[in-house]
């Protein structure tokens, strides 16, 4: 989401309660209620959603409403609004917020995601792909101002092409249509998440050339981030948060593939349980899985980085400024792995 887009924010959308609620865990009614708005359902966040299922939320005393909330402006506009408590969205979120002048900023505390999750596919199959073979081609690329178009244009420069001037960059089409869009004709290359880019290549749809992942190196992609009064007035229950989070990254980090697609199945029953284990090895092998809850410095400045290289930023906001590391710190002194 553009920085400009967040002047707007909450007159552009204001999310229903009952909007898209899955994944519930259960629990006592004594339980701390916590209302987590998700930016998208993708197995890029199969840790989440083995903390709800391993009943680890439970273990610390939580119980949590699932909301898929899609696109960063409506994810962070349910949680200015209080719609929802918790935000599990881009980093990049946070700081349009903080440039808009907010009295009350939204802080990062606990990572999920440490790379970019999208994957560079072609239509035709490239058996030495060369990312020279970009230029003059048509590129179904993400919205202006998101993670994964900046993560893509930065993956792309590091490789010695200008998104702007050496291919035709289309990115008129919304998030959800984008899929589709290729799948009709349009472009030669698009930007694409698992399960997509694998459910793309078992159908021969498109072949997986590059990983935007491996290319963009280590950022707080995707983090669970909330507002600074909330933490000031909740300390105990974003604590007890940050444990069940990384009680799930040591599962994750411990099993196999197949372990955790037999745990995440009821987040994507219409996707086949062999796309499942391809899409979460594939997301293993290249580290996209936080592997511990801390938004750490360098990280943070590889975020700043990226987001700079996209004309996005104003000022550079300082790694002390909208990132807590408290409650990650204590959560891996606390839980036992």
């Amino acid at each position: 989401m553009s920085k400009r887009a967040y002047g707007t924010l909450l007159l552009a959308f204001m999310l229903a309660a009952t909007a898209a609620l899955a994944g519930c865990g259960g629990g006592d009614s004594d339980k701390k209620l916590i209302r987590i708005g998700e930016v998208t359902r993708s197995l890029f966040y199969a840790p989440q959603y083995v903390a709800i299922e391993k009943g680890f939320f439970e273990e610390e005393g939580l119980k949590i409403e699932l909301t898929t909330t899609p696109g960063g402006d409506k994810t962070m506009t349910a949680l200015l609004s209080n719609v929802i408590d918790v935000a599990l969205v881009g980093s990049e979120t946070s700081i349009y917020v903080y440039q808009q002048g907010a009295d009350d900023p939204v802080i990062n505390f606990a990572q999920l995601t440490q790379t970019d999750g999208t994957f560079l596919v072609a239509r035709e199959k490239i058996d030495n792909f060369d990312w020279n073979s970009l230029k003059g081609s048509v590129f179904l690329g993400q919205r202006v101002g998101g993670m994964p178009q900046m993560a893509g244009e930065f993956a792309m420069k590091k490789n010695g092409i200008d998104p702007h001037h050496d291919l035709e960059l289309i990115q008129n089409v919304d998030f959800a249509n984008i899929p589709a869009a290729f799948s009709s004709g349009t472009g030669d290359y698009v930007q694409l998440f698992e399960p997509t880019a694998s459910i793309f290549e078992k159908e021969g749809r498109g072949h997986v050339v590059a990983s935007f992942g491996t290319e963009s190196g280590h950022l707080p992609y995707t983090v669970f981030m909330t507002k600074e009064s909330f933490i000031k007035k909740n300390k105990k229950d974003v604590q007890a948060f940050t444990n069940a989070v990384y009680k799930a990254q040591n599962w994750v980090a411990a099993h196999s593939a197949d372990e955790i697609a037999d745990v995440v199945l009821p987040y994507f029953e219409n996707v086949d349980r062999d796309i499942l284990v391809s899409s979460i090895d594939r997301y293993k092998q290249q580290g996209s899985f936080a592997t511990d809850p801390i938004v750490d410095e360098a990280e943070w400045n590889n975020l700043i980085d990226v987001i700079t290289s996209a004309g996005e930023l104003d000022k550079r906001p300082e790694h002390g400024v909208l990132v807590n590391t408290e409650f990650a710190k204590e959560a891996i002194a606390a839980v036992k792995q």
